[in-house]
């Protein structure tokens, strides 16, 4: 029945793990701090950087789940979203790319298409969570995909199984115990300090938003954009910081995070948005690819087709894989479709400090910003938002997460 990182009886047995942050760091162990354990290894072996990035990547998406109300998935790296999105309708580019057809995806495989669809090339060997039990058809399709694990709160039957199979037996499959509570305090130890601090438990819901939105006319704050800030912000607080978010229909379309400078991170996310929305353009996927060529280097080559700055050995070598030659955008073709991108929210998990965030941010398609506001500048950034056109949420929470 699995291996406790879970127990049905107060046993508290330190775990061994397979090795530490690095492979040369041995003798690394996961101990309980409670009774309960809140989560047990059905397959493989974990690593300390599995355990950070499920643990993570399960308190993402409960939470979306929770404050959303509806199915949510993540896609993790390196203790950082690669991607977050509720379930939704797929459109024609992200069932494509997962081979699943957008007409009869069920509710979860769907969540977990729109979250590792945000940035596929960084969602490579990722953890995977999601808030619903596996069922087959989410199994299937993480048969056929490069990742490294999941996370989830049950497993239909024989989905273990097949999961298990995945990489030689070396896919991790955790399952969480989804009445399991962290403890109110938390505590991490560096440099022989050990630091104490209570756990965030400031619950995020609509209200959060409807109370920012009150004074503005219903209209420019309709309830999808309430959804989509508030997934949003759930992201963030599970985002080194410092951390911004894009979201569009209910998913990430671009998420910056752990960077020294807010307009290092919007910048970065900024330019994962106009990929993903670049990959849609009709030339990107009208590109043709040799049978030979596997599905995730045909994405990786389309990443790199809207990102439009190969050099001329990615260009021989894209012409020895495709059928038809290499086509590239032209820069006004470019140009004339990323303004075509239009919905976009914005997220940052502190205050934006300056006006630069929001000229960044407009660039991407961004009509309402939600953030804390406070800075000594938010008069600069409140006016940059109405020179842009967008509707700014102010008083969110910080929500810094290291």
């Amino acid at each position: 029945m699995g291996v406790p990182i879970r127990s049905s009886t107060a046993d508290r047995e330190a775990r061994v793990l397979r090795y530490g942050m690095n492979p040369h760091q041995q003798q690394a162990h996961v101990e309980s701090l409670v009774d309960r354990w809140p989560v047990r290894v059905l397959s493989g072996e974990p690593s300390l950087i599995n355990i950070l990035d499920a643990l993570a990547a399960w308190a993402l998406v409960r939470e979306a789940s929770s404050a959303c109300g509806v199915p949510a998935a993540a896609s993790f790296k390196h203790v950082a979203p690669a991607g977050a999105a509720l379930t939704g309708p797929l459109d024609a580019v992200a069932a494509a790319t997962f081979g699943v057809d957008a007409a009869q995806v069920g509710a979860l495989t769907s969540a977990y298409v729109r979250a590792r669809d945000a940035d596929p090339r960084a969602s490579y060997g990722d953890m995977i969570a999601v808030s619903q039990a596996v069922d087959a058809e989410l199994a299937d399709l993480l048969r056929r995909l490069p990742s490294d694990g999941i996370i989830a709160p049950g497993f239909d039957p024989d989905t273990v199984a097949v999961l298990a199979a995945k990489k030689g037996r070396r896919f991790l499959v955790l399952e969480a115990d989804p009445l399991a509570e962290p403890p109110a305090q938390e505590s991490r130890e560096i440099g022989g300090l050990r630091i104490v601090t209570r756990r965030d438990e400031l619950r995020l819901s609509r209200d959060l938003l409807h109370t920012a939105a009150a004074a503005l006319p219903a209209e420019l704050v309709p309830d999808t954009v309430l959804t989509d800030l508030l997934l949003g912000l759930v992201v963030l607080r599970h985002t080194p910081s410092n951390a911004v978010a894009y979201v569009r229909d209910g998913m990430t379309v671009g998420v910056g995070a752990g960077q020294q400078a807010r307009i290092d991170g919007t910048r970065l996310a900024g330019a994962k948005t106009d990929t993903w929305w670049l990959r849609r353009h009709p030339a990107v996927q009208a590109v043709e690819f040799d049978a030979a060529v596997r599905p995730f280097d045909a994405t990786g080559w389309r990443i790199r087709l809207a990102e439009g700055d190969l050099d001329t050995r990615e260009r021989a070598h894209l012409a020895t894989v495709v059928r038809g030659g290499v086509v590239e955008l032209p820069a006004g073709e470019r140009a004339a479709w990323l303004r075509r991108l239009d919905g976009v929210g914005f997220v940052s998990d502190g205050a934006l400090p300056f006006r630069d965030n929001v000229d960044q941010a407009a660039r991407h398609g961004v009509r309402h910003i939600a953030e804390p506001g406070g800075s000594v500048r938010s008069g600069e950034v409140e006016q940059a938002c109405r020179e842009h056109g967008i509707v700014r949420l102010s008083g969110m929470p910080r929500l810094f997460h290291h």
